[in-house]
């Protein structure tokens, strides 16, 4: 539920950031030239939240505010550029054609399909990161230095 949390709190961060540009963009001319500006404003906001604020303090701002890290698997530790741009580009690309996938065709029996390589775990994707809570974070790390003392 936390996951699904701050989704929702990212994409109406950058969408409130966005819409408060929204009027410069107007007054540049033309419905089309504001068009194009809010997307690459969107696009911009997208990036530096998710790939850019990541980096540096391993979660974006909705996963802040909720409690949630971002890690590399299998060592829990801090995901690379590389890896986090290609979690970008598969949200940004991949998740929102699922549901007009869903729609087109039947359902596969053995539930739904995946891109080659997709983890079957819900909370990996397919860069190999994985979200958990900031105090269960913690908890694995304190053990890790247990078993190593």
């Amino acid at each position: 539920m936390r996951r699904y949390l701050a989704v929702g709190l990212d994409a109406y961060l950058c969408l409130l950031a966005v819409g408060l540009l929204v009027r410069s963009c107007l007054a540049s001319g033309g419905t089309g030239r504001a068009i194009a500006l809010l997307v690459v404003q969107l696009t911009v906001l997208s990036f530096a939240n998710q790939v850019l604020l990541t980096m540096a303090v391993r979660a974006s701002a909705g996963k802040l505010i909720m409690g949630v890290r971002v890690i590399r698997l299998p060592d829990a530790g801090r995901p690379g550029f590389r890896r986090l741009v290609l979690r970008w580009l598969y949200g940004l690309l991949w998740l929102p054609l699922q549901p007009w996938r869903r729609l087109r065709g039947p359902a596969a029996a053995g539930g739904p399909e995946w891109p080659v390589g997709r983890p079957a775990e819900p909370y990996e994707d397919l860069a190999g990161v994985r979200q958990v809570r900031r105090s269960d974070l913690r908890s694995y790390r304190a053990a890790v230095r247990g078993r190593t003392d």
